[in-house]
């Protein structure tokens, strides 16, 4: 199993193990020809789990009252993680993200439902460095013809 890991995306995420300052720009009304965005700050704190091939982390907004976690899963088979969100708002947890990063970009995708309606999801991560990453949240209605970003996090490594 080691020989696998090392030759494959299971240390993707090992960039994020810490604790990040996030600036956050969100769109006021996603998917509403909303053009309105606000500003808020946020922390995240990570961790590796399960050897290396799982990351946790918590993310707190107070100012939005928005807590919840990621828990991002590597599967060896496929060579691509399962990213799971769940809000402190509660509800299930929804489908995961799926992908992988090369270099200091990643994409991962799925198929989801916003305000009733099917959607398509990609979170993209980019600039990628030790102390730094970028993150986009972005919804399509068309099944990816067409996407409209709709949350961006620049984080900087506090620790």
């Amino acid at each position: 199993m080691s020989e696998i890991l090392e030759t494959t995306h299971a240390h993707d995420f090992d960039f994020y193990v810490g604790t990040w300052a996030i600036h956050n720009r969100r769109l006021r009304r996603a998917l509403a020809d909303c053009t309105d965005w606000y500003e808020f700050e946020a922390t995240s704190q990570a961790r590796a789990i399960l050897g290396g091939i799982g990351n946790f982390d918590e993310f707190e907004a107070p100012s939005e009252a928005i807590s919840g976690v990621t828990l991002r899963l590597f599967d060896p088979e496929r060579d691509e993680w399962l990213l799971y969100w769940a809000g402190a708002r509660g509800g299930p947890l929804g489908p995961p993200q799926v992908g992988r990063i090369d270099g200091d970009r990643g994409e991962f995708y799925a198929d989801d439902v916003f305000d009733g309606r099917a959607i398509r999801v990609v979170y993209v991560w980019s600039e990628i460095t030790a102390t730094s990453a970028r993150w986009e949240q972005a919804f399509s209605l068309d099944g990816g013809e067409t996407w409209e970003t709709n949350w961006i996090m620049e984080s900087a490594r506090t620790s």
